[in-house]
């Protein structure tokens, strides 16, 4: 079946297409919602309203652009509207390794659970941003709107975030200096 026939039936309420486009997608979207959410568990229970919202709004998609774009922008929309009641984030390992690159290019060797540590001590709203623009290519405009913020506190929170955790490996270096 074809991508624009699944959403087709999709839009018709087919219970068969949707879980073929649930299939389709789950892994890709999962896997985006771990970057959001502080456990698997969350994460399963974010995909599954992601899910309900993109089956809710498929009408609205319009066959302009990627579809898979437009269901990971739902994606990310419906988990930070959890965020924003319940002021939770978090990062998965795999892309804390990937961020910290660009504050650990002298020394590698930092141990994954330090550098996890550090990025979820960070102020949640720094966090969510760091997530949003360093892991995710959003501009600061789309954080903006996403959080509801201007563009120069998005600047500025990213900022701060930086500044954070640069201090925190400084900090970590001259502690196992000492040792």
């Amino acid at each position: 079946m074809t991508l624009d026939k699944l959403i087709a039936d999709c839009q018709k309420n087919d219970r068969k297409a949707q879980e073929a486009l649930y299939h389709k997608y789950a892994s890709i979207l999962f896997g985006l919602c771990l970057k959001y959410s502080p456990n698997r568990v969350e994460a399963e229970d974010n995909l599954q309203d992601a899910f309900i919202t993109i089956f809710g709004r498929i009408g609205q998609y319009t066959g302009k652009g990627s579809f898979e774009g437009w269901i990971k922008r739902v994606t990310v929309n419906t988990v930070l509207q959890k965020y924003r009641k319940k002021r939770v984030l978090t990062l998965p390992e795999d892309d804390i390794l990937e961020a910290a690159e660009e504050f650990t290019e002298d020394e590698p060797s930092l141990p994954l659970s330090f550098l996890l540590s550090i990025i979820q001590e960070l102020p949640e709203r720094y966090r969510l941003v760091f997530n949003l623009y360093v892991l995710d290519g959003y501009t600061h405009k789309e954080i903006g709107e996403l959080m509801g913020i201007s563009d120069g506190t998005s600047k500025s929170n990213l900022a701060r975030a930086r500044i954070l955790l640069r201090s925190k490996i400084e900090a970590h270096h001259k502690a196992a200096d000492n040792n």
